[in-house]
């Protein structure tokens, strides 16, 4: 199912909202924004646990919000760096697009094709249940999948878009709960992403 349709209209068969902006941003300011991010940005090999041991992966992330926005994956505790003026700008366009106020964001870079994210949720019980979450790119072009939890039962298809560069995704409503979602790898992708995740955080610590 090709997600290239109306950003008015929801672009799921059932369960949850999904609305695509594929220009978003200018490809101008997409540039700008992809340039700033990757010179500005602190970024660090992201951890995560598998299997009961502690992985580094080839992706890079970080992590900013407001303040007491810390942010658990994976069995790993992330604190939030303050906004840079950069992403307040980035956040401010986003939240009048999708209506919503968000308090931090995770930012993933990676470098090529070859780095990935299986299939996953975003549920953790610190997020607002329910809350729009935000997806911007920037970069390279890439496949997005997403998958209902019941497809094998109902034969529900997967639904892909190719997430462009400057482009917005709206997740909202039930899809975290009932859908998940994935970033295939490809050998033929040889240059980088930068995903800026816009979340409501709901348990703040001080």
């Amino acid at each position: 199912m090709d997600l290239f349709q109306s950003a008015d209209s929801n672009l799921i068969p059932l369960d949850g909202e999904l609305f695509y902006y594929p220009s978003f941003f200018t490809r101008e300011k997409s540039d700008f924004y992809f340039d700033e991010l990757m010179k500005s940005i602190p970024w660090q090999h992201d951890e995560v646990m598998m299997f009961g041991k502690k992985i580094i992966t080839k992706r890079k992330v970080a992590w900013y919000g407001d303040e007491g926005c810390s942010y658990t994956y994976s069995k790993i505790l992330r604190v939030p760096i303050s906004w840079n003026e950069t992403l307040l700008e980035i956040k401010n366009q986003v939240e009048e697009k999708a209506n919503a106020n968000f308090n931090s964001c995770l930012l993933n870079l990676y470098h090529d094709g070859s780095e990935s994210m299986a299939y996953h949720a975003d549920d953790e019980p610190m997020l607002e249940r329910n809350a729009t979450i935000a997806s911007v790119s920037f970069g390279a072009e890439r496949r997005f999948l997403f998958r209902h939890n019941n497809f094998r039962e109902n034969k529900i298809p997967v639904v892909e878009t190719i997430l462009s560069n400057g482009s917005l995704l709206l997740m909202q409503g039930e899809i975290q709960s009932i859908w998940k979602h994935a970033l295939p790898a490809s050998k033929k992708i040889i240059t980088p992403r930068i995903n800026l995740t816009f979340r409501k955080i709901v348990t703040v610590s001080r």
